[in-house]
């Protein structure tokens, strides 16, 4: 027998794959992943197209289906990994990737059409990917691929693509049959090691750590910080808001009685100064960092109000929507807020852009309360991160003075997906987005009720203490 030129001898005698050897003619680098997510496309096609020629690179096969395949599709951005045992990983443009479960695979009488069955891992949802031996293109290379596939997720939907055998891109090929250097140790930026990450993902390199950052510290002094340089902008204060480009601080300080006052720290100055007072709290920065939108109570009841960072004596309403809770900007003319019943995506001086029932976000789950905090991810509206309060606690979690146990987790507004982040022994509070969107920072209580922040990727991996500090708010 002779060795196909470039391909390891120890491939041909690889026990799971098929009898005869595959005949590799190409190597196409793999799709990106969502944890690391592609430049948004500008093809409109939605449809993969049939490619004229027979040259394509044939399939990985056990005895009965094709095996270490990798698929993808446009419009949205999304690739499968279709391992030894079935599809194990399932990545989006914007989204963290699922891992999934795979069961039984079955085969129709013609043997070109092969339909794998899976489950979602996290909130299991069936799956299933249906590959068909057809030559396919995706439209946006010259790559030929070997399947058309489709995918269905109960919850997200029909996903339509192309897919082709690539061993070389699966961990247990690799460790088999060469070494690949980016599995050193020194190509990580992030010196973390997460020993129970699961095999199917991997790990997350490429992230930006925040710039300037702004918290509460063990004395309850508001702290801003540039790397080593923490100067104190408040001896007191709460609901911390920075600026996008981190030098300008937004927070609340209680006044005598009931009254507030939402406070601008300038860190290049060292001064601050009271913006509005009265029965006012959660300011946020618009994305622009010209504006500041803020409640207010007025005439028996909680309302957005907004008003220029350079004139806030020009403060006025926002949208006349009864709310409870603000959460900050979507867009430079919406912001999101809620009650006790809806999430309101308010637009100014319009009717809400769009209206969604709470107990659909929280389920049975969490309970939904008025101090519960909820962030829109920075590159995608659609994934929300909330902050809330189990309704049953786990077993052997930490709770607090109430006897609550407090979590976080993920919700995707257009298929209604929720995954529980937050490792059940933590009690977690004031989850906050990084800029890039990878990361996820969040007050932990610790022993003796004593708070920190930590740092956790989207993914649900590498969870690290990072400051002795909670409320942390991101600047960039």
């Amino acid at each position: 027998m002779t060795a196909t030129p470039g391909l390891p001898i120890r491939f041909l005698v690889f026990g799971l794959l098929a009898v005869l050897p595959a005949r590799i003619l190409t190597q196409t680098p793999a799709p990106k992943s969502a944890q690391n997510p592609p430049a948004k496309s500008s093809n409109t096609a939605k449809q993969p197209a049939i490619a004229a020629g027979p040259d394509v690179q044939e399939p990985q096969q056990t005895k009965h289906h094709p095996i270490l395949i990798v698929a993808h599709g446009n419009e949205p951005s999304w690739s499968l990994r279709l391992g030894m045992k079935g599809p194990e990983r399932l990545d989006r443009l914007n989204y963290p990737p699922i891992v999934l479960e795979p069961s039984d695979v079955s085969v129709d009488d013609t043997k070109t059409v092969w339909t794998y069955n899976a489950k979602d891992s996290q909130t299991g949802a069936a799956v299933s990917v249906k590959l068909t031996r057809d030559a396919c293109s995706d439209t946006m290379s010259d790559t030929r691929y070997t399947f058309r596939v489709v995918v269905d997720h109960a919850q997200i939907g029909t996903l339509n693509g192309c897919g082709i055998s690539e061993p070389d891109k699966f961990p247990e090929f690799r460790k088999k049959n060469q070494i690949d250097p980016s599995d050193t140790p020194d190509t990580a930026t992030d010196k973390d090691k997460s020993k129970d990450r699961n095999p199917a993902l991997d790990p997350i390199t490429k992230f930006t750590p925040p710039v300037e950052i702004a918290y509460i510290d063990p004395a309850g002094k508001v702290i801003w910080s540039h790397g080593e340089v923490k100067k104190t902008a408040s001896p007191s204060g709460y609901e911390l808001s920075l600026s996008h480009d981190g030098k300008k601080l937004l927070f609340t300080r209680d006044l005598t009685g009931t009254n507030r006052t939402i406070v601008l720290y300038d860190s290049a100055t060292g001064r601050w100064q009271d913006l509005v007072t009265g029965l006012v709290h959660q300011a946020f920065w618009s994305p622009d960092d010209s504006r500041v939108a803020f409640l207010k109570f007025v005439d028996q009841k909680w309302q957005v109000w907004s008003f220029p960072v350079n004139a806030p004596d020009k403060a006025a309403p926002f949208s006349p929507q009864t709310v409870l809770a603000l959460h900050g900007w979507a867009s430079s003319n919406t912001v999101l807020a809620s009650d006790m019943d809806n999430a309101y995506w308010l637009v100014e001086n319009a009717a809400p852009q769009q209206t969604v029932p709470l107990k659909t976000v929280y389920g049975d789950t969490f309970q939904i309360m008025s101090s519960d905090i909820i962030r829109i991810h920075p590159l995608n509206p659609d994934l929300l991160l909330i902050s809330a309060f189990y309704m049953s606690n786990p077993a052997g979690a930490p709770v607090d003075s109430m006897g609550l146990n407090s979590s976080f987790f993920l919700y995707e507004v257009r298929s209604k997906r929720r995954v529980a982040l937050c490792p059940t022994d933590t009690w977690a509070r004031s989850a906050e987005w990084s800029r890039d969107g990878l990361q996820i920072y969040y007050t932990r209580m610790g022993p003796g009720k004593a708070f920190a922040t930590n740092r956790i990727f989207w993914d649900g991996t590498v969870a690290k203490r990072y400051i002795a500090g909670n409320s942390m708010t991101i600047g960039r």
